[in-house]
């Protein structure tokens, strides 16, 4: 509550009782470029019901999002991909002709694939889809909680909860597929079909219903719901049923290289879930095995193709030998060219097992490696006595040398034709035996939990969002509002501050209410807003003394400022005072003082007076406490503006102040007529009436400038309706105080 002392004399037009508008005066820059987080704060904090309110309608509408969305279920099952139990060990010479071991990457495209997805499709038609008609927008809802109070509303083809059908069998013709037939269930267990093409067909459950010239065919096995519930029904394109299948079919590798799949099917049904996904890991575990036997099948139909062609080979050899024996004469080999012989085959093969044995190492080490180091070692030297062994056949006569190439050439030929016989036997006895390298760990099973929606997270979500939304809407509420929010801002417009009256509802009580309105002075004498008038009285009382007549002339910017508030009020507390008080309402366009003093509206006033069809000691009515009168408008008039200006008004407002002590008038707003700037020539003091954030800072400088273009000065400003807890721009406060006391009678 701001009060301004009167130190200077009265200006033309009005009494000046603080700094003055001289109308060059530009207004300080009220904005801080800088953020206050203090400000901040305390904003906020007053924002704190829009925040709380728009929290709590996030919350509503998560737990709707989350009432209104069908739960996920999953269901899972776990797979080994073993060793392959059929691969073919082959001779060194032919292990390169065969494909190696498929990694996991391949078998997790393999198990998503058309091929194991569409026998599962095929298995538990997972291409037939089965819905019922849904309301729109809550219909998910009411399908799942039942609304008893709702049922009288809702049509009656709109499913509730618990409503259910069983297809059995369906065939449709090419050209339906992808497209809704309609059920609608008539009374007990019957049911009409609505078809693509329009036409329809009743049918009941157990029976089934053919169109034998277009190739359809359903069956209804059971059906559990009322009269009037719809259904539609509709068989997808195999492509389709496939590929909503695979987009709700995840597998993945449970660690790195482990060969165990996790494999996880979600959707709405929990138990087609798990009857689905035992469909899938089945179809996949036949088609490994399937696969593993058609790898059989193909490595017996490569050796039986080689196995010939080794024993060809053989028989060249053989017969080569001995052809060159029976040439030469030569029997046999001499001891010493058998014993090279011998020992050239041990080395071979020593050098062919130090080769696998590399190829092993070389996964688990690097040359540096001392156990490589030590196999490359050996390899050298073998590779010197093989190289030694050459030699000593190349010293061999030349019959000897012909006879060791022969003889080893015939030896290679047998063992490759007794491995080859030896892998024939292996891989028709892994064929009749074939049971794939994958393994079902677990079968399929559902979760104890619904996946989706995740509730706690959705609503903390939505919770958050909402909370961000309220604080938005809460700064763009505060940044959008232009009224002015403390006395400081007003000063620095120019124009001085006498007091800040505090925001009272009582106030606004005009707005919402027709007849009689009370007077808070005489209600609550004790209220702040009546202490901080009683301070601004105290001011004028003082600071006119000097002003050329006692009168007051208020005035605001615009309707619901607060003026009228102000000068009913005023006036009481200066009647209570012990002066005489006149209360004029010059607003003679839409005055409303008359309520206050339960005045009726055609009673002569003002503007009878001014017109001179009334005389004022016959307008003027007493007050509800002594020493306080008014006069109230009259009937509207025609040309307000015109009888204020009447020498007539400037008598008034003479006698008024050779009669009372203290004459307020309440005029109307200035932005809006001309009343006000002709009552104050007339009137000793001129009061600026601006509602604490409502009232533009440029509504403030216009008024200023209205009354400077006529002339006149507005003497200082009433701050009217502060709500600390509104406040922008400071921090903010709240204080509050009561002075209690009896009044006794004496």
């Amino acid at each position: 509550m701001n009060i301004k002392p009167i130190i200077e004399p009265p200006p033309r037009g009005g009494v000046d009782l603080g700094k003055s508008w001289d109308g060059m005066t530009q207004p300080a820059s009220i904005e801080d470029d800088e953020i206050d987080l203090g400000r901040l704060a305390v904003t906020l904090w007053n924002g704190k019901l829009p925040i709380a309110l728009v929290t709590a309608l996030a919350f509503v509408s998560a737990a709707f999002v989350i009432a209104n969305t069908n739960p996920t279920f999953q269901s899972d099952a776990l797979l080994q991909l073993e060793g392959n139990k059929t691969s073919i060990a082959l001779p060194s010479s032919l292990t390169d002709l065969v494909q190696k071991d498929p990694i996991s990457v391949t078998e997790i495209e393999i198990l998503s694939s058309r091929a194991v997805l569409g026998q599962a499709v095929a298995e538990q038609n997972l291409d037939w889809r089965v819905e019922p008609d849904l309301m729109p927008f809550i219909g998910t809802m009411l399908s799942r909680y039942r609304f008893v109070w709702l049922d009288g509303l809702i049509p009656d083809r709109f499913a509730r909860p618990g409503e259910s059908i069983e297809l059995e069998h369906l065939i449709v013709p090419p050209k339906w597929l992808d497209l809704d037939i309609q059920l609608v269930v008539l009374t007990g267990q019957s049911f009409r079909l609505i078809l693509p093409d329009g036409r329809s067909i009743e049918g009941s459950t157990g029976q089934r219903v053919t169109f034998e010239d277009e190739g359809f065919s359903l069956m209804i096995q059971r059906l559990d719901a009322p009269a009037g519930r719809v259904f539609t029904i509709r068989q997808l394109d195999e492509t389709h049923a496939i590929s909503d299948l695979r987009s709700r079919l995840d597998v993945s590798e449970r660690g790195r290289a482990s060969g165990i799949l996790d494999v996880r099917l979600k959707g709405a049904d929990r138990l087609g879930n798990v009857r689905a996904l035992n469909a899938i890991t089945k179809a996949y575990l036949r088609q490994n095995v399937d696969r593993s036997a058609a790898e059989a099948e193909s490595g017996i139909a490569f050796l039986r193709e080689q196995i010939p062609q080794a024993e060809s080979s053989l028989r060249t050899a053989e017969a080569a030998l001995d052809t060159y024996r029976r040439q030469h004469a030569a029997i046999d080999l001499t001891l010493d060219s058998q014993a090279i012989l011998a020992q050239t085959t041990q080395v071979e093969a020593e050098l062919a097992d130090l080769q696998r044995r590399e190829d092993e190492l070389r996964q688990l080490y690097n040359p540096a490696h001392p156990t490589y180091r030590a196999l490359l070692d050996d390899r050298k030297r073998l590779q010197a006595q093989l190289s030694d062994l050459h030699k000593q056949v190349g010293e061999l006569p030349d019959i000897q040398r012909q006879i060791i190439s022969l003889t080893r050439g015939v030896e290679i030929a047998q063992t490759i034709y007794t491995e080859l016989l030896t892998r024939e036997q292996e891989v028709q006895v892994l064929r009749a035996s074939t049971v794939g390298n994958v393994r079902i760990v677990d079968v399929a099973a559902d979760g104890p939990l619904a996946i989706a929606p995740r509730k706690m997270s959705i609503i903390a979500i939505w919770m958050a969002l909402g909370c961000m939304l309220g604080v938005g809407l809460v700064l763009i509420r505060t940044w959008m509002r232009k009224g002015v929010q403390d006395d400081i801002e007003i000063e620095r417009l120019g124009l001085p501050v006498f007091a800040t009256i505090n925001y009272n509802k009582d106030a606004d009580t005009g707005r919402k209410r027709h007849g009689a309105l009370p007077i808070l002075a005489i209600e609550n004498r004790s209220d702040m807003t009546i202490e901080a008038l009683r301070s601004l009285r105290t001011s004028l009382h003082f600071g006119m003394l000097d002003a050329r007549s006692p009168t007051l002339c208020l005035t605001s910017s615009h309707p619901w400022a607060g003026k009228s508030f102000v000068a009913v009020n005023l006036a009481v507390v200066a009647a209570q005072s012990g002066q005489r008080v006149c209360l004029i309402d010059a607003d003679l366009r839409r005055g409303q003082l008359r309520r206050h003093f339960d005045v009726p509206r055609n009673h002569p006033g003002l503007a009878e007076v001014l017109a001179g069809d009334a005389a004022v000691d016959q307008t003027l009515i007493p007050g509800p406490i002594d020493n306080l009168f008014f006069l109230p408008t009259g009937r509207y008039p025609p040309n307000p503006s015109e009888l204020l200006m009447r020498a007539e008004f400037s008598r008034l407002i003479e006698w008024c102040g050779q009669n009372f002590d203290l004459t307020i008038c309440d005029t109307a707003p200035a932005l809006a007529v001309t009343d006000p700037v002709i009552v104050a020539r007339n009137t000793g003091a001129t009061i600026f009436v601006a509602r604490h954030d409502v009232t533009h800072p440029g509504e403030v400088v216009a008024t200023m400038k209205t009354f400077s273009a006529a002339g006149l000065r507005v003497s200082g400003a009433v701050l009217n309706a502060f709500d600390p807890r509104k406040a922008r721009g400071r921090y903010g406060y709240g204080y509050g105080y009561r002075y209690d006391y009896n009044q006794r009678k004496q």
